[in-house]
C-alpha cells in the first residue's frame, strides 16, 4: 500500500466529541488504509486531555504526537476554534512516540535521551518530528545538543499570549514543560522548506543587558522605552494588552558567523519593568537591528518555502504537508486571514492534505551536512511529505 493521509477537523463546546469528530473525519478519508501516525493540534482553549481522549477511543494502538496553539492550519483556512487530526498511513511506515515532561527543566539532557533512544534502533530515523513547549525550555540548547546532521523538525507550542500556557501530546499523555517526539521509519522522505518575511530597516541597537530570557536594556534603556520613542506610545502601554504580545512583529536581527542573513529573535511579549521576555537567551554587547514585515513579502515567502520543500522531495510525489507558521504571522496578516495557506496550495495543489499551526519557535534540519538543528523564529516552516523509492 501506498503512503496516504488525511485530515479531519471539528468544532463542539465539547473537548471529547470534538477530538473524537475529527479523528472520525479523517479516518473516514483514509478509507480502508490503517493509520500509521496520529497528529493533534489543539486550541489552547480546549480540555487537552479531554480531545485526546476523543481522538484515542477511535485511534486504539495508533502512536499520537500533539501540540497546542493560538490556532490551527487546515486545507479549509485558519481554524481557531476547531480541533484538528491528521493521519499518515503506510504498510512499510513506522512511527513510535515518545514523552519527554522534563524538557524545561532540562532541555540539553532531552536531546541526549532522544539521541540514545536512537541509537538503540538498528535502522536510522527517516525524520523525527517533535513539538516542545515554547515558553519554559531552551530550545538553542536543546537544537545544539542535537546529534550533526539529525532529520529533525518541529515547533514550539503556542497558546494563549497573556496566560503564557502551552502543551504537548504524546500517546494517552500530555502537559506543559514537556516534549513530544515521533520518530518516523520506513517508506517516507521528507522535504523541508522555511523562510520569514522580515527585513532590517535601519534602526540599530547594542543588547547592553540582558538575563536568561530576559531582554532588559538596549542602548542602556528599558527595551520598551526604545520602542516607544520607535512607534510611540508610552513605554506603559507596551507592557499593557494588545501592544504587550504585538512587540512579536517588530522583532530585532542579529549577524551570524556563518553568512550574510541576519538571524531573526522576537519578543514573546512586554513585561511590566519594560523587558522583553524572549524564548532564547541574548549575549550583552551585540548589535541588534529593528526588523519590519509585510504581508506581500511573507506571502512570496511562503511560494519559496513550498518551492524549496518540494525541491527537496525531488520526483517524489507529496501526500501530507506539515505547515508551521510563526504566531507573528497570525498577526500580520490579520486582514488576509488563511493567505499563507493559500499560497502554500498554489503550488502543492488543493489534492494534498494539510494541517499545522500557529507557533512561537521552529526547529528546522541544517542545510548543511555537519549543522546542528537551526531554532528559528518568525518563520513559515513547510514540510512535504511522500513515499521514498525503493531505490533510494
Amino acid at each position: 500500500m501506498t503512503l496516504t493521509a488525511a485530515v479531519g477537523h471539528a468544532q463542539t463546546l465539547d473537548a471529547r466529541e470534538a477530538g473524537m469528530q475529527a479523528a472520525h473525519q479523517a479516518l473516514n478519508s483514509l478509507g480502508a488504509a490503517s493509520p500509521s501516525l496520529g497528529l493533534i493540534i489543539v486550541p489552547h482553549r480546549y480540555d487537552h486531555q479531554q480531545v485526546i481522549n476523543g481522538a484515542a477511543s477511535l485511534m486504539a494502538n495508533v502512536p499520537m504526537i500533539g501540540f497546542s496553539v493560538s490556532a490551527g492550519l487546515t486545507q479549509t483556512g485558519t481554524n481557531s476554534h476547531s480541533v484538528i487530526v491528521a493521519m499518515l498511513a503506510g504498510d512499510e511506515l513506522q512511527a513510535e512516540t515518545h514523552w519527554f515532561p522534563s524538557y524545561s527543566q532540562g532541555s540539553a539532557e532531552t536531546a541526549t535521551r532522544i539521541s540514545q533512544l536512537l541509537g538503540y534502533e538498528q535502522r536510522p530515523a527517516e525524520s523525527v518530528i517533535f513539538f516542545a513547549d515554547g515558553l519554559n525550555g531552551n530550545a538553542e540548547e536543546f537544537c545544539a545538543a542535537l546529534p550533526a546532521g539529525m532529520p529533525i523538525l518541529g515547533g514550539l507550542s503556542s497558546g494563549d499570549p497573556q496566560g503564557a500556557n502551552s502543551f504537548q501530546i504524546a500517546g494517552l499523555q500530555s502537559g506543559m514543560g514537556s516534549l513530544a517526539a515521533a520518530f518516523l521509519r520506513g517508506n517516507l522522505k521528507v522535504g523541508v522548506g522555511h523562510g520569514h518575511g522580515w527585513h532590517p530597516v535601519g534602526s540599530h541597537f547594542r543588547v547592553t543587558r540582558s538575563r536568561g530570557f530576559w531582554l532588559r536594556t538596549l542602548d542602556g534603556q528599558p527595551a520598551s522605552e526604545t520602542y516607544s520613542k520607535l512607534f510611540g506610545q508610552q513605554p506603559r502601554e507596551w507592557a499593557s494588552p494588545p501592544l504587550n504580545y504585538m512587540a512579536r512583529i517588530y522583532p530585532l536581527g542579529f549577524e551570524q558567523e556563518h553568512g550574510d542573513e541576519l538571524l531573526v529573535r522576537a519578543p514573546l511579549r512586554v513585561e511590566a519593568d519594560g523587558s522583553f521576555r524572549m524564548n532564547c537567551g541574548l549575549r550583552d554587547g551585540s548589535d541588534a537591528y529593528l526588523m519590519v514585515g509585510s504581508p506581500a513579502d511573507c506571502l512570496a515567502t511562503a511560494r519559496q518555502a513550498t518551492q524549496d520543500a518540494l525541491l527537496a522531495l525531488g520526483d517524489t510525489k507529496p501526500v501530507f504537508a506539515l505547515v508551521l507558521v510563526d504566531t507573528a504571522w497570525q498577526m500580520l496578516l490579520q486582514a488576509q486571514s488563511g493567505a499563507e495557506l493559500k499560497a502554500v496550495q498554489d503550488l502543492l495543489g488543493e489534492a494534498v492534505p494539510v494541517a499545522g499551526g500557529y507557533t512561537i519557535g521552529q526547529i528546522v534540519p541544517s542545510v548543511q551536512v555537519n549543522g546542528h538543528p537551526g531554532f528559528l523564529n518568525q518563520n513559515i516552516v513547510v514540510a512535504v511529505f511522500g513515499e521514498k523509492e525503493p531505490t533510494e
